[in-house]
């Protein structure tokens, strides 16, 4: 729903980039339960959200270019 994977979306929780929704536990695990609403405000962060590697990459070609000026 929101074109990114599981584990993309449970490190952006992890860290703090989004908010947690609602999790209850089932079977020995914990699952978050989605509302429409919960969807549509994580769409609207995403955009927001810096990609780690394009972050390390914009930072070496920072360094690069510094180096080289």
């Amino acid at each position: 729903m929101l074109g990114i994977g599981a584990s993309t979306l449970s490190r952006y929780i992890t860290a703090g980039k989004i908010p947690a929704p609602k999790a209850v536990q089932v079977g020995g695990m914990s699952v978050h339960l989605w509302t429409e609403r919960a969807v549509e405000q994580v769409r609207k962060l995403l955009p927001e959200i810096e990609d780690g590697r394009t972050t390390r990459h914009q930072k070496q070609a920072r360094k690069s270019t510094k180096t080289t000026s």
